[in-house]
């Protein structure tokens, strides 16, 4: 049985609180423009949203959230822990621009030795990674083998399709990241724009080229990133049995699901980034001898 993996097995519910209506806009605080798809979560909670294209935001939580902290993050940003309050009441934030150079990168050298990291058919996909209640973003690190130079060619992710979910297409944003060499999580954004991607329905993967952008693997290793978005297109109801009770629960979920296999290869690491910080994620198969990781294959370039 294909049972998707949730980062959230318990949901609280509070019958009996009063919630309200929590809105307002993000915008880049020099051109005053609004940033699409920015994710704001309530810290020590599992309660969180994204805007839309226009910067916009909304979702209804019980009142006594607007006393709790907030979590604002996005591409190329520098992340922000507000006072709900303010941002209840303003109904305006406005992010500043992250200050981060990159290496200049200068190919010299003809690149013409590919290789598949992970390499996956859609056939090996046995369940997959699904969110509800709050904005994450999925990463699996590959590690850097060798000592020529490598760049980042191609990245494909398999999906897992859910019947709860009709609409033709799902988006998600996809990130990559250096490694922090004390914590081996991921550290900076390498990845200087907001690519956008989309599962199409009836497709098991999606795949992007990457090779113009000329993005040098960092001699640590690289973690590829897939952030869910929790916008309006997203969002669907998911039914299922209660394990205990046997009723039926009806929960909020936002696509896409995005595949998981098992791997022998122990190179290969699964982290999970909310709330502000970035967890491990280590589920092992039934004879512990295989990690569960997304279903993420990187093909890089690199001299011969």
């Amino acid at each position: 049985m294909r049972i998707a993996f949730l980062f959230f097995l318990l949901i609280i519910c509070q019958m009996n609180a009063q919630e309200v209506l929590f809105e307002g806009h993000v915008y880049d605080t020099k051109t005053k423009e609004p940033i699409p798809f920015v994710n704001l979560s309530f810290l020590n909670t599992l309660k969180g949203t994204s805007t839309d294209e226009e910067g916009h935001f909304f979702i209804d939580v019980p009142k006594d959230y607007l006393d709790r902290q907030l979590h604002i993050s996005s591409l190329g940003y520098n992340d922000s822990i507000i006072l709900s309050k303010d941002l209840y009441e303003s109904k305006r934030f406005e992010m500043v621009e992250e200050s981060f150079e990159l290496e200049e990168v200068v190919v010299t050298e003809k690149l013409n030795n590919s290789v598949f990291l992970n390499p996956i058919n859609s056939y090996s996909i046995t369940s997959g990674f699904a969110s509800t209640s709050t904005p994450w973003v999925l990463a699996l690190y590959f590690p850097n083998i060798g000592a020529q130079d490598k760049y980042v060619d191609v990245v494909t992710v398999f999906m897992q399709h859910t019947k709860d979910f009709d609409r033709p297409s799902a988006s998600f944003r996809l990130r990559i990241y250096d490694v922090d060499p004390s914590s081996k999580k991921p550290k900076n954004d390498i990845l200087r724009k907001s690519v956008l991607l989309e599962s199409q329905k009836g497709k098991d993967y999606v795949t992007i080229d990457l090779a113009a952008l000329k993005i040098k693997v960092p001699k640590d290793g690289i973690y590829i990133g897939l952030e869910w978005l929790f916008v309006p297109s997203n969002w669907y109801k998911n039914t299922y049995e209660h394990p205990i009770t046997k009723k039926q629960v009806i929960e909020d979920r936002f696509a896409p699901t995005f595949g998981g296999v098992y791997s022998k290869n122990q190179n290969f690491k699964a982290v999970v980034y909310g709330m502000g910080q970035w967890n491990d994620f280590i589920t092992k198969s039934k004879d512990r001898t295989q990690n569960f990781i997304p279903a993420i294959s990187l093909k890089i370039l690199r001299n011969k």
